[in-house]
């Protein structure tokens, strides 16, 4: 718990330099490592991107969860076009998260982009209703992704900074489980239309599908509307009392950072680069959800009951993020991260040996377990491997890697599937047993990366700050 206001931790009445120190402190993301003692919990800032969350992927379960059955029930697209469209317009954003990300950096602000690219999204998907192709869908996905590439790496750049480093776990944390929480709440209210509209029918109707998109206008525009209380975050200050070297040293890195772009051309700490390599392996193996929602069709579950399982994956992946998120700052997010995708590698392997409806149900919890395990803390982990100032630019690269190699992934379990041309795939278990087979091998990948990481500490953060202050100042 935090002090009595106008206090030190010590009982000592407090300066307003110190209380102006703590306030930085706790909304600029100082702490502990991952076993330290917390000094404070959830900030404003978290809180309200959390609702911003919760409202935009209520809207976007509503629109888009249901749009590959669209256009495999009602306009009758293969597959492969249906990978293609996912993979395109994932990997396409995926160029302006690094963007974004890096002018973020440059910026030294957050919230604007953040609020261009949830307004983008918002904007655009309302446009699904006048689809009657799947190249119109295609443009509205790819608008959609967009504004998510440009608001992704800001916003989780705005996250870290507004989180102190001890509970930043718990943070990304809470912040994914306001995002699936308001991915049920979507889900219940699909559910109900889909049922309102044509009963328990096993395809997606068009007449359903439109009147989801009219629905999922509002909570979109909620959204941008809730981003105008939210504040950029403090930047890291130094210490009341800190003179002489350090402070030269201080002015010295500022100077070498303004010098290289922001920070975009310095050199990125080399485990966040192995790092990468084993998200875009395992990114290989993350198809599109898409095919998990024509898997379970293709099994025999209704509409309404798959949005009633969906609703139930979001609820359970609601509760363990946060859950997760928090044991991850105990015992370390590596290894949060690779039971993760362990789980996943498993999930995937029971889709593909599925042979009847009812077995989806158990498949999605284990699927829930991944999801709320590896999503949130591989961004928390992004935090601490890389320094505050160049966080922008690496969750553009995070996004980036993870987003270029979801175009092969999605476009080849669309291949194997259904074929193309004369060509009729290996059928509908083979895309998961290879994404079973790229998971896993991105488990073991990411084991031997991060072999020994040692969780971050303020104090190690200042450290290597002046290290490199001194060494910009030699030079």
């Amino acid at each position: 718990m935090g002090s009595p206001r106008g206090s030190s931790a010590s009982g000592e009445e407090a300066t307003p330099e110190a209380l102006l120190q703590e306030a930085r402190l706790q909304a600029g993301g100082a702490g502990g490592g991952w076993r330290g003692k917390q000094r404070s919990k959830l900030t404003r800032n978290v809180l309200l991107l959390s609702t911003v969350s919760l409202l935009t992927d209520l809207s976007s379960e509503m629109s888009l969860t249901f749009l590959p059955l669209f256009l495999a029930n009602v306009l009758g697209t293969k597959t492969a076009v249906i990978g293609l469209i996912e993979g395109v317009a994932d990997s396409t954003a995926s160029l302006t998260r690094l963007a974004s990300g890096w002018l973020s950096d440059v910026w030294r602000a957050r919230k604007g982009l953040v609020v261009a690219g949830y307004a983008l999204s918002a904007l655009s998907k309302p446009f699904l209703f006048f689809a009657h192709s799947w190249s119109t869908a295609l443009g509205v996905r790819f608008s959609d992704r967009v504004g998510k590439g440009v608001r992704t790496s800001p916003r989780d750049a705005l996250l870290a900074g507004s989180a102190p480093v001890a509970s930043r776990g718990l943070s990304f944390g809470v912040h994914r489980a306001a995002d699936t929480a308001g991915a049920f709440l979507g889900l219940l209210g699909v559910a109900l239309v889909v049922y309102l509209t044509q009963g328990g029918a096993a395809d997606l109707g068009e007449l359903a599908f439109r009147r989801l998109v009219l629905l999922a206008i509002v909570p979109g525009l909620l959204a941008v509307g809730v981003l105008s209380w939210v504040r950029e975050a403090a930047q890291p200050q130094a210490a009341p009392g800190r003179t002489g070297r350090r402070e030269e040293a201080d002015a010295a890195s500022a100077a070498s950072y303004r010098s290289n772009g922001g920070g975009a051309k310095a050199a990125l700490p080399p485990r966040f680069k192995l790092f990468l390599a084993a998200a875009g392996l395992f990114s290989l193996a993350n198809s599109s959800d898409a095919f998990l929602l024509l898997r379970t069709q293709h099994l025999g579950l209704s509409a309404v009951r798959l949005a009633l399982l969906l609703a139930a994956f979001n609820l359970a992946y609601s509760a363990i993020s946060a859950v997760a998120g928090g044991w991850s700052d105990r015992v370390g997010r590596p290894t949060v991260i690779r039971l993760g995708w362990l789980v996943y590698a498993l999930t995937y392997l029971g889709f593909g040996l599925a042979k009847s409806a009812w077995q989806v149900w158990p498949l999605f919890g284990l699927y829930a377990v991944y999801y709320g395990m590896a999503e949130g803390t591989a961004r928390a982990l992004v935090a601490d491997l890389v320094p505050d100032r160049q966080r922008g630019t690496a969750y553009g690269l995070y996004s980036t890697v993870v987003g270029i190699t979801a175009l092969p992934a999605s476009l080849l379990a669309g291949l194997v599937w259904q074929g193309i041309g004369g060509w009729r795939g290996w059928g509908a278990s083979t895309p998961f047993y290879l994404g079973a087979g790229f998971a896993a091998a991105a488990a073991a990948l990411l084991t031997a990366s991060l072999r020994g990481f040692k969780p971050p500490r303020e104090e190690q953060c200042s450290e290597e700050e002046d290290e490199r202050g001194r060494s910009s100042a030699s030079r």
